[in-house]
C-alpha cells in the first residue's frame, strides 16, 4: 500500500485490531510546532519534526521510571489525550517553597501545587512532613509524585507498591520510623489536600503520561484467564476497552480537540505566564480502495503534548478505517490536501509533476542521475 503524504508533517499507517476480530487501518498525522512568544501570534509548523515515536520512551529503565512518550501507533482513542512535559518555575525568578502550576486547553483546566524537595521525619508525635526547601525550579514528572515502592523491610513478604503510580516518592505501608525517617517526599501534590501521611491514598499529581500497568488504566486492558488463553487468543478479551488507549490520566481526557482552542501555561515557564491559541488545520484522509473509487474521510485530533522548555508542541490526528479482509483492499492513502491538477491527472491515469523539473527529472536517465 502507498501511502501519499501531502502535508510537511510526519504520517505513517500501521494495523490495528477491533475487539470483534476485526482488523483496521489506522493512518497517524503528527505536527510539531513552534510555541509562539506573543499570543497573538499564530503557530507555526517547526522547520525540524518531531518523528512518529514507534516504542513507549521513559525517564529511566522502563517499568521502573515515568513514561516520557507512548507509541503513536495507538488504533483508537475515544478522547483527546493533553499532556505536559516541563518544569515548574519560580516567578520572577526568586526562590520560593511552593507555587501554584496550572495548565488550560479551551474548556479544560488543571492546577495542582509543586513543592520544594523535603522528607518525611519521624519525632515524637509520629512521622511528618519536614519544611520544603526554596527552589527556582523542579522537573514535573511522576517520578517525584507521590506512590512508589516500599521495599525498605528485610521481609519481602511485607513490600507493597502503590498501584497509581509506582514510580513515584513518598509512599511507606509500613510506617516503622527508623525505615521512614528521612527518606524523600513528593514535590507535587493536589492544591486542596497537602501529603501528610505515608500511607495515604494521594493522587499523583503530573502532566505527562500514565503507565500501561497502572491503577486503574490496566483494568481496562480486560481479562487474561485461562478462557481467553484456550478460546480467545490472539484477539481482545470481549471486556477490552479502548480507553486503554488513552495516554493520559483521566483528568486529562477531554473530547477531541477542533483546533484554536486557547493555551494557558501558568509558572511553567520563567515568564511566569505563557498563553496561545492552537491552529485550526482542517486533515483530510482520502482511501483508494484497490476496486475503485475513494473513500475522503477527516482526520480526529486525539493527543496534543505540549513541551514548553523545547519550544515546541505536537498535535497528533488519527483515522482507523475498518478493513473486510486485509490492508492489501486498500491500494493508496492521500493524507492532506493535492491540488486540482493532480486529482485531473489521477482520473485520466497520468502522473501528475508540479514542474517540468520533475519532468525533467523523471525521465533522466538512471546512469545520468547517478554520474
Amino acid at each position: 500500500m502507498d501511502l501519499i503524504n501531502a502535508t510537511r508533517m510526519q504520517a505513517a499507517y500501521t494495523q490495528g485490531l477491533q475487539v470483534d476480530g476485526r482488523e483496521l487501518l489506522v493512518v497517524v498525522i503528527k505536527g510539531t510546532f513552534q510555541i509562539p512568544e506573543l499570543a497573538n501570534i499564530v503557530p507555526q509548523l517547526a522547520e525540524e519534526q518531531t518523528p512518529l515515536v514507534f516504542a513507549d520512551t521513559f525517564t529511566g529503565e522502563p517499568g521502573f521510571s515515568a513514561p516520557i512518550y507512548e507509541s503513536d501507533f495507538a488504533p483508537r482513542k475515544p478522547r483527546c489525550d493533553v499532556l505536559l512535559l516541563g518544569t515548574a518555575y519560580a516567578p520572577e525568578g526568586t526562590p520560593v517553597n511552593q507555587i501554584p502550576v496550572g495548565l488550560k486547553v479551551g474548556d479544560f483546566k488543571k492546577v495542582f501545587r509543586v513543592v520544594g524537595d523535603r522528607v518525611w521525619q519521624a519525632g515524637i508525635g509520629g512521622i511528618e512532613a519536614k519544611p520544603p526547601a526554596p527552589f527556582l525550579q523542579i522537573p514535573i514528572t511522576y517520578d517525584r509524585a507521590f506512590g512508589g515502592l516500599d521495599d525498605f523491610h528485610v521481609d519481602p513478604e511485607k513490600h507493597s507498591a502503590y498501584r497509581p503510580n509506582p514510580v513515584g516518592v513518598g509512599y511507606h505501608a509500613m510506617l516503622s520510623s527508623e525505615l521512614v525517617n528521612g527518606a524523600p517526599m513528593p514535590n507535587t501534590e493536589e492544591s486542596e489536600r497537602s501529603i501528610t501521611n505515608p500511607a495515604g491514598d494521594y493522587r499523583p499529581m503530573s502532566f505527562g503520561p500514565v503507565g500501561r500497568s497502572w491503577e486503574p488504566r490496566y483494568r481496562l486492558a480486560g481479562t487474561y484467564d485461562q478462557h481467553w488463553t484456550d478460546h480467545i487468543f490472539p484477539f481482545l478479551p470481549p471486556d477490552f476497552d479502548e480507553a486503554y488507549f488513552q495516554a493520559a490520566p483521566p483528568d486529562q481526557q477531554i473530547p477531541y480537540l477542533q483546533g484554536g482552542e486557547e493555551i494557558v501555561l501558568a509558572n511553567l515557564t520563567p515568564s511566569g505566564r505563557s498563553r496561545f491559541w492552537l491552529p485550526k488545520i482542517d486533515m483530510p484522509v482520502v482511501f483508494f480502495p484497490k476496486k475503485g473509487g475513494k473513500e475522503e474521510t477527516r482526520a480526529m485530533i486525539d493527543t496534543l503534548i505540549i513541551e514548553p522548555d523545547l519550544g515546541r508542541f505536537t498535535i497528533t490526528w488519527r483515522i482507523a478505517r475498518p478493513l473486510k479482509k486485509s490492508m492489501f483492499e486498500v491500494s493508496q492513502v492521500l493524507v492532506g490536501e493535492m491540488s486540482r491538477a493532480w486529482w485531473r491527472a489521477r482520473e485520466i491515469g497520468k502522473t501528475y509533476y508540479p514542474s517540468l523539473a520533475h519532468l525533467a527529472k523523471a525521465n533522466r536517465p538512471e546512469a545520468e542521475e547517478e554520474s
